[in-house]
């Protein structure tokens, strides 16, 4: 792979630009990293949430059961 020569962002060090799509690159692999384990994070608290609440959906509906069942 062609390494693109990066101009250079005023005010940044780890900021180029690319010349070809004029995009804004971040070069710095620690801040790179650190977003995509952060990125992890929130899916995983994300998807923790959603088989929590399906949990406390399928406990409210044994105990809605069990209520009719002693009310007969």
């Amino acid at each position: 792979m062609e390494e693109i020569e990066l101009i250079p962002v005023e005010g940044h060090n780890s900021l180029g630009r690319d010349p070809a799509s004029n995009a804004i690159v971040n070069t710095d692999t620690t801040e790179y990293d650190a977003y995509i384990k952060a990125r992890a994070n929130a899916k995983k608290k994300d998807n923790t949430l959603k088989e929590l609440q399906s949990e406390v959906a399928e406990l409210k509906a044994l105990v809605k059961d069990l209520i009719k069942k002693e009310d007969k």
